[in-house]
Parts: structure tokens; sequence; C-alpha cells
């Protein structure tokens, strides 16, 4: 266990820094046993996904601010593990103390086993007392705490607590290969659990890794929220159309349209690292797209000047959907970023509106909740564009009610939070 806690606070200090979780973990795994990897994991994104009860159970046991940013890592991955975890306590404890001397930090021993050793004997006082704060009660920065409850004061809470629950498994049968009833047979014939909860969508009452799941390497299937799939189905595809993904990478959109239509389409964006997920996913899948390494709104390095039935903007945004399955999103992201995110949205908007046929339709989603990137965004392309027209969104087989004409999605049980408005060109 010591082992653990010291990657793990080797893998805090890094997101601390400004290191995406997914990055800092990487950087590490080649080094971590496989049967270790997945405690490794779970201490980091549990300490993201409750940093803020953990900082005010630190605060209310330290008295004051922790000089060393080491020694601070460390009891925040134990306490953690005490709280969270099955881990023994006095195990957890003990392995934290002798920790420090690999840290060089002897001399903080004495404190790192008075600290914790006094949140055992003292838990549910302070747990109270960590709770008294909004951001030790839900696990947010207080300026995301204040946006949401502004713009959701009905619903905030059921939002915050979403986005600090595990997110659910969701999988996406590939209908040209396999029906979901019959892939849904093939996961039960290998001993996992799982229901339809949409007509490509299946959701695991158990995460497994994605090799253990029946046919994967072959196409079979792919990993993708349920609120992400709907996109392909509100797009209103049909066979022969000119289709783009303005920002595709990963590329899990990009194959639902493939999967659902034989249109012709070019898939875009603008980072060659993550184009070679692109490229992977089409590889597993056997589908066919024209792939293009460039920033979906500079016309000239990229448009032929054809243009396109179907477009599909999963703009940059602050992924506030999705805290769940990215804990060190909520602190890692400033209020300013939702003015500079919405720049950049609107810039790529207005390029591919040039791009769009009349009679066209532009599907433009996010992955987040916030009004900025969302409604509002839409409502200023609109005033500036009259001949772009808002449509309503086809119905959703199983779905939420998203309105009749933009769809916010809210996280649940089911959903990440998602935005989708479907313009059409006049």
């Amino acid at each position: 266990m010591i082992q653990l806690q010291l990657q793990a606070l080797r893998v805090v200090l890094q997101v601390e820094a400004g290191v995406s979780l997914t990055v800092a973990l990487g950087r590490i795994k080649a080094r971590v046993p496989d049967a270790a990897w997945g405690a490794l994991q779970d201490a980091c994104f549990g300490v993201f996904r409750h940093l803020g009860l953990l900082r005010a159970l630190l605060g209310a046991l330290a008295h004051k601010p922790l000089a060393d940013s080491d020694v601070e890592a460390l009891l925040l991955v134990a306490l953690y593990q005490l709280e969270f975890t099955h881990a023994a306590p006095h195990a957890v404890v003990d392995d934290a103390v002798r920790a420090c001397a690999p840290l060089r930090k002897s001399s903080a021993r004495g404190l790192v086993n008075a600290l914790l050793r006094n949140f055992l004997r003292r838990r549910e006082a302070l747990l109270q007392l960590a709770r008294r704060t909004d951001e030790g009660r839900w696990s947010h920065p207080q300026w995301w705490i204040d946006e949401l409850r502004r713009t959701y004061p009905d619903q905030y809470v059921s939002i915050l607590t979403a986005g600090n629950q595990p997110p659910p498994m969701t999988l996406r049968v590939n209908q040209r290969r396999i029906s979901t009833d019959d892939y849904l047979g093939l996961l039960r014939s290998a001993g996992m659990e799982a229901e339809r909860i949409g007509p490509a969508a299946l959701q695991l009452a158990q995460a497994v890794r994605v090799e253990e799941l029946p046919g994967f390497a072959h196409g079979l299937v792919s990993v993708q929220d349920l609120a992400a799939q709907y996109a392909a189905g509100l797009l209103d595809l049909a066979a022969g159309q000119r289709a783009l993904d303005a920002c595709a990478a990963p590329g899990g959109k990009m194959a639902h349209i493939l999967e659902r239509a034989d249109v012709q389409l070019i898939a875009l964006d603008r980072d060659q690292g993550r184009m070679a997920l692109v490229r992977e996913t089409l590889e597993r899948l056997g589908l066919q797209a024209q792939l293009q390494c460039a920033d979906a709104g500079d016309l000239p390095r990229w448009w032929d000047g054809v243009p396109f039935q179907r477009i599909l903007l999963d703009a940059p945004c602050t992924a506030s959907g999705i805290v769940r399955r990215h804990p060190d999103i909520k602190w890692l992201r400033r209020p300013h970023d939702i003015v500079s995110l919405g720049a950049q949205q609107l810039r790529l908007l207005e390029a591919l509106w040039h791009t769009l046929a009349a009679g066209g339709k532009l599907l433009y989603a996010t992955c987040s909740v916030f009004a900025a990137e969302n409604q509002l965004q839409v409502s200023t392309f609109l005033r500036s564009h009259p001949e772009a027209k808002l449509l309503p969104l086809l119905d959703i087989p199983d779905g939420p009610e998203i309105g009749n004409v933009t769809g916010q999605i809210l996280p649940d049980a089911r959903h990440d939070g998602f935005f989708y408005a479907l313009l059409q060109k006049t």
C-alpha cells in the first residue's frame, strides 16, 4: 500500500500543477503492475471526486494550511482511503507514516500519524464540520456551485450529487454487425449483467475492462454514454449525404454516424495524437471516413468548397457535464475558461456555417451544463444569422424529455450532462 500511496500522491501533485488526470496516470502506467492499476486509478479518481470534502477535513484537522505539498497530497490520499475504501484503517495510517521516509519527509511522520489517528477518533464530528461549507459538502469549486445554483435552482443539488458518483458503463452495439438483443445475450453468456436503455445502448451492472467485452476487438460494440449516443440520431442522416464531424476525436460519435448511415464522411480534428485514436476506432469497427488533421475553423486549410448536407460540431467546452468521468476537470477549470471556450465555440460555428449546404443541418453539441456554452451561445448565433432556423429535436426513443427546440440533458443515473441544438440553413 505504500507504493500505491506514493504513486497516487505523485499523480495528485501533477494534477494540482495543471496536468490532466488522464495524462498524469498515463505517465506512470508502464511502471505500475497490472494487479495494482485498478486500486491506483480508484485512489486518484477518488481524491479528485471528493477533493472538496478531503480538503475541508484536512483543514479541520490541521487548523492551518500545510506548508509541504508532498505531505498534504499524502494525507489527501490516506483520508480518501480511510473514508471511501475498505482498506484496513490501521494499515492506511501505518503505511502513510512509513511513506514519509522515501519522500525524505521523516520529520513529518509524527504529524501524519497524529492527524490520521485524530480523524479515526473524531470521524463523524469532523465530517459534519467539513460539510458546513459548500465546497466541503459538494466537492466542487465554489464558483461552479454558484453557477449551477443560479442556472438550475431546483436541480443543482442533483447535478452536483451526480457529478460525485462513479459513472455508469454504457455500451453502443454496432448494428451493422449484431442486434442489441443478440449482443445482450452474449454479455449474459459471459456472466455480465446488463439492461437495454436505448435502441443500441446497454448499461452494464458492473464496469469491466473493454478487453473483457465479447467481440470488442472485432467491432461488435463500443463504450459510449447514452447522452452521446443521441447525436447520430438527431442529425437525421440519409445514405449518400456528404457529412462532416468537425471535432471528431476520439471518434465515438463519428463511428456511430457511420454505423447508422452510408454517408460520405470527413472527420476533422486539430490534434494529431488524438486523430490516431480516430483511426484506431475506424479500423476496429471496420468503417471508413476521410480523416484530416486541421482546425475546423481554418477553412482554407482543409475545405474543398463542396458544401455538406450534415455537420456535427461537438464543440470544445468546459466538459462540465462529464465530471464524474473526469473529476479533475472541476478543479482545473476556472471561470474565465467559459469565456475563452465560448469564443472558440462561436468561431467554429461561424466558420462551419459557410460550409453547410442550403437546406442542410448542423448539430451543435457540448458535454457542458453551463448555459453560456449552450443556450446562450446558440441564441447569440441566431441573432446574427436570420437564415438559420432552430429545428425541433427529433424524438429520442427511451430518452429524456429534452424540450422541443434545444436539449439540455442533465447528468443522472443513465446520462452524462449534454446539450444539443439543431440548426438548418434556409
